[in-house]
């Protein structure tokens, strides 16, 4: 009897218990199912609307377009492609590092994202997206400024 108790003592485990391994798969199995179709589409966003006053843009101001076709515009030139070359060789952007982004509603993200990436990496440090207000907002402002009282 000795001998018999010494050999199982040795042997050890035969069998592993899988249960608590098969409890994890699933569960992960789960969690990668429920969490893939969102990585591939993506989620959609609905961005805010934009309530602000209209701010007007000084003539000495560096102001950057893009617009709904995704062409981006410059000091009067046509810099789609190429903003990156144009912003880090002009001497007024590099002397004032200011830029004035006024992009169009129909505007891709991805082109506004660029002419910020580019803006950055030629070495802007202030940007600024300008809005435009909505148009009961520049209704209520024109009504009230330069009419008399009893027009409307």
């Amino acid at each position: 009897m000795g001998a018999s108790v010494g050999r199982r003592g040795r042997r050890g485990f035969r069998d592993i218990n899988v249960t608590p391994l098969v409890d994890v798969m699933l569960v992960l199995l789960v969690v990668f199912m429920v969490t893939a179709p969102l990585l591939t589409t993506g989620l959609k966003i609905d961005l805010p609307n934009v309530q602000a006053p209209n701010t007007p843009v000084a003539d000495g101001r560096l102001l950057v377009e893009v617009t709904a076709e995704g062409k981006v515009i410059f000091d009067e030139q046509d810099v789609t492609g190429r903003a990156y070359d144009v912003f880090s060789t002009n001497e007024r952007v590099q002397r004032e590092r200011e830029l004035y982004i006024r992009a169009d509603k129909m505007a891709l993200y991805g082109v506004v994202a660029e002419v910020v990436a580019a803006a950055r990496r030629s070495g802007v440090d202030s940007l600024n997206l300008l809005v435009q207000p909505d148009a009961a907002d520049e209704r209520e402002t024109a009504s009230g400024a330069g009419q008399n009282p009893g027009q409307k």
